[in-house]
This record gives C-alpha cells, structure tokens and sequence, in this order.
C-alpha cells in the first residue's frame, strides 16, 4: 500500500505540531499494553470471582460494569463532546488523540465483557459477541441522557430520544450492507454444495496428477486454482478441512515422485494459504463483499483489486514447498533464525518493488527483472547451490542398515523407492524414512514400522505396519529401495544473500540518486 500510494502520489495526513516519531512509537506501544493490561486485569484480577461466587458471579459481574459504567463516564462528562464531521469529507488534519480516548472510553467495557465471557465463563464466541453486543447497546441508549444530567444540562425528550434514533439508523445500516453479502454466500452454497455432493473435488484430485505428468511447478499451479475453487465461501476451520484432506495429499505424493520430498506443515501451509485467498477472490469473495459494503465501491471490482493485490504475496506459499526454513524447519540457532527470516522479510520487500514497478522511484524494466531475481535469491538461496554443488550424494541400498544405526537422533533418511502399487501403477519416489531415538538399525526401523530385507541385487521391503510413520511416508510392501540420499558437504546456501543483497544496494543507490534528480 505504502509503494501504491508513493506511485500514485497519494501524501499521508499531516502531523501535528507536537508530532514526533518517538511519540507515536510510544502511542502504538502504550495501546497494546493497554490491551493486555485490560485482558489481564479481567482474566486475573476478576477471575477468582467465578469460582468463589459461583452462579451468582455472573450478577456480581453486571453490577461491577453497571459501576465502572457510572465512573467512565463521570470521566466523559468532564471533557467536552467531539464535533462529529461529515463522514464524506476528506480528512486534513488527525484528530488529537487525549479527547479522542476520552470522549469513547465507556466503549471499552463491551471489551472487557467479551474478555470475560470469553477467558472466565468459556462461552462460544457467537454468545460472547452477543452479550457484549447488548451491554453496546445499552450503552449506545442511555449515554446521551447519563452524560447531560452529570453535566448538569437539561434532559429533553431530543436527547432521549436520539440514542434510539442511532440504534436504528445502525441496525438499518447494518441490514443494507449484508444484503450483498447474504446473496454471495447463497450463490457460493450452491458451488460448495455442487463440489461436495457430486464428488467433484475427487475428480480434482485425478484430474491434477493426470494434467501434470509430474511436472512439480505445474502441480502446484493446479493445486492452487483448485483450493481457490474450494474455498469459496466457506469459513476458514471448513476451508482448511476440505483444502487439507483433498489436496494436500496430491501435494506430497506427486512431489516424492519427483524426489522432492515435502514437509507436511509447509504443504498444509500451502493448500490452507490459497484456501483463504478465495475470501477475495471474485466472483464470491465474502471478504470483498464486505469491504465493498463499507467503502461503497463495487463488489467485483473490489474483489478483482484485492485478488491482485494479494497475488503479490502468492509467492510465499510455493517457497514454504522448496524452501521450508521460511516455517522455521531446519533452523538450528538463533543466528539462522535471524538470517532466514531477515531474508525472508527482504526477499518480500524486493518482491513487492519488483511487481509495483517502484522503489524509491519508477523502476526500470531491468530493475524490476533484477529485483525478482534477488527475491528469488533470497527466498530460495538453494536454487543456485544446487546447479554448481547438487545437495544429495546418493549411496547404493545395500547401506540402508549401516546409515541407519549411524543417522542421529530424531532424524531421517531419504530414501529412493520403486514398485507397484496395489491399483498395478509403476512409482519411483523419495521418501522420509523417521528415525527415532538411537539404537541398532533394526531397532530403529521396527519402531518406524518398516521390516526390509538386504538381498545382492537390493533391498526389499517385507512388510509396513498400518499407520506407522514408515506407512505415512509413503513405503509400501514389495517395494524395493534404489538408493539412499546423504547430505553432501558444501558451504551454507546463505552465503548466497551476500550477492543478493549487495545488488539491492546498488539497484537503491541508483534509484536514490534518481529520486533526488526528479525531485530538484
């Protein structure tokens, strides 16, 4: 937004004179506090009262926000109301932030009320957002009255009556702006409904293996259009079930065949990431709808505008496939955590300046290509590696049992295995062979649940216990192991962020001096 807004040369609001940096970094950090602060002081310092009261804590809780109720807004009263502008007209200046607090700080304790219906009570969170919905709407009708009688004012039958008026006019919004979204939701019903009752996305399935033919960019491609398929206008927990159980295996089957072997977290983070995109993914998008309904815009422009805004950040999800240190697997100190994600925040930046065509300045079309290939560098440092020094020697399988007893603990080998499977389909893939704790290698892999025979010409596998760790794996009986991948010796991957980062600082010099000619 920030690179949007400096191409489209869109200025911020202006700052006070009492602005600081240091001041406002004190503000965003006082306001979290006071979140947890509130939280805290509900959870802990009222908790106590359940257990003690028992059902008549609830009663005891009322009279308690009936009373601190009272006290807010004794403190209202002593600060003068805020002139409400109209709400279309352009905003100039920031509204000071003291007056602001104050004049809305009863609003805080439908907060507090949900806090403890949630956190003390348990309750589900529909019931919590109602309850504190009510104690709003209480407060939306009597605050104008309680406010003018501690002010000493008169108490016309304007003043009570104008709470009702805004309870209404809210509720009335309300109802206008969920009409788009009410007809969205009916309208994807019918697409979730015609996926899960016609066994439509079974046949995705088929259909993404078959149109691959093992090619892993194209697979992941097919994966992520249909997750978006299937996430329309579901809820995120529903979503995330359907993308998991019907896409993530093709993931993980279809990459260990082409000897990427995958790990689970990074493929569930996959499927569940472009599961979620369908929220504003015309023509459903729930997500876009909803915004539509509050900037008065048009639905699916917002949708489409969204969709590509979001697609700038799709390129995360497929490196959590090739690159799983981005979810902090493989990461050993504290010093790598640092530069993993270090990179991983820089590559994103660069990627955002690449796909805006800006930076400091216009891009060049050259600049914009270098900037992919610094993000690319720095999200996926192992691409170039690869191409000089390949990562895996491959062992022959006669040394399965001696590289497993020497393999340490809670680690795995990489194991190539070829057979036929039960439907009489030919598969050669790379599979995480699980090792746990150390101990003679047919210690080690009975605890798998894998039984493998050394033979001259091999090693077969006899038998794999029903979901064991060897069985999620992916070993089958009668396969046999080709060959065992090891580790090869060679520098780390994020030496590769030197090169990477130096021609970002010279592509930031150049459009620094750019941005300092246009400006004089």
């Amino acid at each position: 937004m920030h690179l949007e807004a400096c191409k489209a040369g869109i200025a911020g609001i202006a700052r006070g004179a009492n602005f600081s940096r240091l001041g406002r970094l004190l503000g965003v950090l006082m306001t979290f506090a006071g979140i947890v602060v509130l939280a805290n002081v509900v959870y802990f310092a009222l908790g106590w009262l359940k257990p003690a009261l028992g059902g008549a804590a609830s009663w005891v809780i009322l009279g308690l926000l009936a009373a601190a109720y009272v006290l807010v807004l004794r403190v209202v009263a002593a600060e003068p109301d805020l002139t409400v502008d109209d709400p279309g007209a352009p905003v100039l200046a920031l509204p000071p932030l003291k007056e602001t607090l104050l004049a809305g700080l009863h609003f805080l304790l439908p907060v507090a009320l949900l806090i403890w219906a949630l956190m003390v009570e348990e309750l589900s969170p529909g019931l919590s957002a109602f309850y504190a919905t009510l104690l709003l709407i209480v407060i939306l009708l009597t605050q104008k009255p309680l406010l003018a009688l501690m002010r000493r004012q008169p108490v016309p039958w304007a003043v009570l009556r104008a709470g009702w008026d805004d309870l209404v006019d809210g509720l009335e919004r309300g109802a206008r702006n969920m009409i788009g979204i009410a007809l969205a939701t009916a309208a994807a019903g019918i697409i979730v409904g015609t996926v899960s009752l016609t066994g439509l996305g079974l046949v995705m399935t088929e259909f993404v293996e078959t149109v691959s033919s093992g090619n892993i960019i194209a697979m992941l491609l097919l994966v992520a259009f249909i997750c978006l398929v299937l996430g329309m206008g579901m809820p995120t927990t529903a979503s995330y079930i359907v993308v998991s159980t019907l896409m993530a295996p093709v993931v993980v089957e279809l990459g260990a065949q082409s000897g990427l072997v995958v790990p689970l977290v990074a493929v569930h983070m996959f499927v569940f990431y472009f599961g979620l995109m369908a929220d504003v993914t015309p023509p459903v998008g729930l997500a876009s709808f909803a915004a539509a309904a509050i900037s008065l815009a048009d639905p699916i422009r917002t949708g489409a505008t969204a969709f590509w805004y979001s697609s700038r950040t799709a390129i995360l999800p497929f490196m959590f496939i090739f690159n799983p240190q981005l979810l902090m697997i493989g990461v050993g100190s504290y010093l790598q955590l640092a530069v993993v994600v270090g990179g991983a925040v820089t590559g994103m930046l660069a990627f955002a300046a690449a796909t805006q065509g800006w930076f400091l300045t216009r891009n060049r079309w050259y600049e914009s290509v270098v900037l992919l290939l610094v993000t690319f560098t720095l999200l996926r440092p192992g691409f170039w590696l690869d191409l000089v020094l390949p990562r895996y020697d491959v062992a022959p399988p006669q040394e399965l049992t001696a590289l497993a007893a020497a393999a340490p603990a809670g680690s795995g080998l990489r194991v190539r295995i070829e057979g036929t499977t039960i439907e009489g389909k030919q598969v050669h893939k790379t599979v995480l062979l699980p090792l746990g704790a150390p101990g003679s290698a047919a210690q080690r892999m009975a605890k798998a649940g894998l039984r493998a025979m050394v033979l001259p010409s091999g090693v077969q596998i006899m038998s794999v216990a029903l979901n064991s760790p060897a069985d999620k794996a992916g070993f089958e009986q009668g396969f046999s192991v080709t060959g065992i991948e090891t580790e090869r010796d060679r520098p780390a991957k994020e030496w590769l962020f030197v090169p990477a980062l130096l021609v970002l600082g010279v592509i930031l010099l150049l459009q620094r001096r750019r941005a300092r000619a246009n400006t004089a």
